[in-house]
């Protein structure tokens, strides 16, 4: 069918690659192939796929080469899935523009979901951008932005400037993972690394959104990472 969602998998592992391809299309996705870096970046330009899951060790050039060429031009979804588990490797992904990074192996319910995540986060970024955005609404959190309001199940909450600050831009990216570093220069510029105070922040926004805060389901840690606001809550 046309409008089924197309995916572009860059992966030289050809057992992985056709697993994945595999999944996908029993999930009705439409699966594009490539082992090469080089072909990924012609085929992201000449097919604009839905979506690209892109591995970084490739024969010809480094998947984050191919991450940052793309970035020039496109905000299209790309899920970095590797087997490296360097969290170095992980943040500079994610600053370079990735949406997401899975390591190997990954199951296939997380692999489907984190691809929805990414599908629906892009979709609401263009839906916003058209439209403007006025409110957003995450399980019981509602944030008024024309107001600077927020609610938790119905209880206005007050928070600092700062702390509005984080939870707007973690709610405005809810569901992708964002680095410590992209969240602090975000927040207290570019030549600013306050870490420290980051975490403090976010200790007191969990306090004030979550039932447990030592058990968040809103704003979850990425280890070593960053920080990730789910989309929905109760899936």
């Amino acid at each position: 069918m046309n409008n089924k969602r197309e995916v572009l998998i860059v992966e030289d592992e050809k057992g992985i690659s056709n697993f994945i391809a595999a999944i996908l299309d029993a999930n009705d996705y439409k699966v594009i192939k490539t082992d090469k870096g080089l072909e990924a970046i012609s085929m992201a330009a000449s097919h604009c796929p839905d979506l690209i899951l892109l591995d970084l060790g490739l024969p010809d050039i480094n998947g984050l080469d191919v991450l940052k060429s793309i970035r020039i031009w496109s905000d299209m979804p790309i899920i970095i899935i590797s087997a490296r588990t360097n969290e170095r490797e992980k943040v500079e992904a994610l600053d370079l523009g990735a949406d997401d990074y899975i390591t190997k192996p990954f199951g296939t319910s997380e692999l489907l979901a984190r691809i929805r995540t990414a599908i629906r986060h892009k979709q609401k970024n263009e839906t916003n951008s058209l439209h403007g955005i006025n409110k957003i609404c995450i399980g019981g959190i509602i944030i008024d932005i024309e107001k600077r309001r927020v609610t938790v199940d119905g209880l206005e909450v007050h928070f600092t400037p700062v702390e509005y600050k984080i939870l707007l831009l973690m709610a405005t990216h809810a569901g992708k993972v964002l680095t410590l570093d992209m969240i602090t220069k975000e927040i207290w510029g570019p030549y600013t690394i306050e870490h420290n105070a980051l975490r403090v922040n976010m200790a007191n926004i969990r306090r004030k959104i979550e039932t447990n805060p030592g058990e968040p389901i809103y704003i979850l840690t990425e280890v070593g990472v960053g920080y990730r606001m789910v989309e929905e809550i109760g899936r």
